[in-house]
């Protein structure tokens, strides 16, 4: 990539071309355990803390309610989630991962800071928190 274009200098360019370098990176290492990035990003949210609806999760994302559908109709054919009614509510369903896909959570989770720590590695440790740091104020808007 020849740095002297303006257009290489903006921040959105930067930045969608860094995501698609993480893409890169991550997507062969998610292949073994059968899934892509976007359904990692559902286990990790299901898989942290007490249960969610498909609705708070579409809400937590922020993506409509028809992909969450979707996307956890995939895991679950994977068999990696199920939906279970909400206790005091039969129209609420609740998404909880299966034993195997909290495995395939954990085991993500390890391959995507493999895949984060190689994009990074030209910056150095303390560089790379930084941006980590600059990035997370950003996108809650600090």
């Amino acid at each position: 990539m020849s740095s002297d274009l303006a257009v290489h200098r903006r921040l959105g360019y930067l930045l969608k071309h860094a995501q698609l370098r993480l893409a890169e990176l991550a997507e062969p290492l998610y292949a073994p355990l059968g899934i892509t990035g976007r359904q990692l990003a559902l286990l990790t949210l299901f898989g942290d803390g007490p249960a969610l609806s498909q609705q708070e999760g579409a809400a937590r994302l922020g993506i409509d309610r028809t992909t969450m559908v979707a996307l956890v109709d995939e895991l679950e054919d994977k068999e990696l989630v199920r939906r279970e009614v909400a206790p005091g509510d039969r129209r609420k369903r609740l998404v909880t991962l299966t034993a195997e896909g909290e495995r395939v959570r954990v085991t993500g989770e390890e391959v995507t800071r493999q895949a984060e720590g190689a994009l990074l590695a030209p910056l150095g440790e303390g560089d790379a928190e930084r941006l980590r740091a600059a990035l997370h104020r950003v996108v809650r808007g600090e």
